[in-house]
């Protein structure tokens, strides 16, 4: 397990923005009972990302294991080890024993650590007691991605604005691969993915299960945490199985999230020799070695292309990327809409909000929109009068939360400056003096 947790740390010092390898660190420290350790590679994840579900999970089960607490990911398959008979069960109507160190103070902690947590336990009623989450168990090998997922149903014109980005898409990705013949009489090749890159929480996963919409294709998502394992040489065939799956599958889109943490650079992994070889299985894949390719699309994001190994970015693998900016104003206007659907309001000045909030990504946008509904469901607990969000909420919530993509901002500029010489980053060369152009007209 030491050896694991050595190369993951590794893993995460060469892609630190990266919350799944994170979570997959805090969850091997966990499992070493390092629950300390873990609690603050979560607590990292959460400083960025404060509404994660799997993070708030994690920090359960590594809370639960600080404090002496039985572990709650047990397969719930598992069964129930049999009672020993110097400690007989406790009867239907006696409360579950507390653990070793006493009940946790839920309560407490959410008020130390200023996010909501779920107890790791639940009660059925009947006095027993059952994990509030479970994992999968051992699966077999053919077996990566067993269930068929269904096609997608939504399209480019259920996203919100980003029209120069949804041309762009049609142009290098859509139009060819649904016409094939032409594109090959123009020499378009249809080998090959896209890159879809930019701030996090702009939307880049929305888009790509648009784009497999549009093809009306399956759409097969990837992330690290299926494709690491702690077993010498099963990372490698998780790769194998995956693209397996998604020629199994095709049409599919095949859509790998945060290429960064799967395929970053080869030689940031010096001391990792078997993150080299996940590297060097996708580049494998992806070139379609003793297989065929045909009618699997490939996209994926990043919110740092910088950070991918430069192999992955050369033609007839990923050598289409494409910029998803911060939302524009009917795109911040969409996202608000449904941010506060379902919500009770009055008195809302959508225009107002749309031009507060240049900048903001779309997390931030439903931050927003979160904030505000804290703030008017506190006055109506407060009064015992339930009132709807009006722009009093609004703006004070708009005085609380300021963009998030200000650090990835001042990493753009960096590689614009020194690390652009082949242009393939002009479109954020363009975006970044867009941008300073409108801090000034702000000032």
């Amino acid at each position: 397990m030491s050896e694991l947790i050595t190369a993951i740390e590794a893993a995460v010092r060469a892609a630190p923005d990266s919350a799944p390898l994170r979570l997959h660190l805090a969850q091997l420290l966990i499992d070493d009972g390092q629950a300390q350790r873990a609690i603050a590679e979560i607590g990292t994840v959460l400083a960025s990302d404060p509404a994660s579900a799997e993070a708030k999970r994690m920090l359960t089960l590594a809370l639960s294991a600080s404090a002496g607490a039985a572990p709650t990911n047990a397969p719930a398959s598992t069964p129930a080890a049999p009672a020993s008979p110097a400690a007989p069960s406790p009867s239907a109507t006696e409360p579950a024993p507390a653990a070793a160190s006493g009940d946790l103070d839920w309560k407490r902690l959410e008020a130390e650590i200023g996010v909501e947590i779920d107890p790791p336990f639940v009660t059925d009623g009947a006095g027993a007691t059952e994990p509030a989450y479970v994992t999968i168990g051992e699966e077999s090998d053919d077996t990566a991605f067993f269930e068929e997922p269904e096609s997608e149903k939504i399209t480019l014109d259920d996203v919100g604005g980003l029209i120069d980005v949804k041309e762009r898409l049609r142009l290098a990705f859509l139009e060819p691969m649904r016409n094939p013949e032409i594109a090959k009489a123009y020499g378009k090749s249809l080998r090959g993915g896209l890159l879809l890159y930019g701030p996090p929480g702009t939307g880049k996963t929305f888009l790509a299960r648009a784009v497999a919409g549009e093809l009306d294709a399956h759409f097969l998502s990837v992330s690290v945490a299926d494709v690491l394992d702690g077993v010498m040489g099963e990372s490698e065939k998780n790769v194998r199985r995956i693209f397996d799956r998604a020629r199994e599958l095709a049409p599919c889109v095949l859509f790998i999230d945060e290429l960064d943490a799967l395929g970053g650079k080869r030689s940031g992994y010096s001391n990792v020799g078997w993150m080299r070889n996940v590297v060097n299985q996708l580049l494998q894949e992806m070139d379609g070695v003793g297989t065929n390719n045909d009618g699997v699309f490939l996209l994926a994001a990043t919110n740092h292309p910088w950070d991918v190994d430069s192999a992955l970015l050369r033609p007839g693998r990923f050598d289409r990327i494409l910029l998803v900016t911060a939302p524009d104003a009917p795109a911040r206007a969409a996202i608000v809409k449904h941010a506060l659907k379902g919500r009770p309001i009055a008195g809302i000045d959508l225009d107002e909000v749309v031009t507060r909030t240049h900048g903001f990504s779309g997390a931030d946008l439903t931050h927003l929109a979160a904030t505000a509904a804290e703030k008017a469901m506190s006055e109506s607990l407060a009064t015992g009068v339930l009132r709807p969000i009006n722009m009093h909420d609004m703006r004070a919530a708009l005085d609380e939360i300021k963009p998030s993509i200000g650090p990835w901002l001042q990493s753009a500029r960096n590689v614009v400056d020194f690390a652009n010489l082949d242009g393939r980053y002009d479109d954020l060369k363009d975006y970044l003096e867009a941008e300073k152009r409108h801090g000034k007209r702000g000032k």
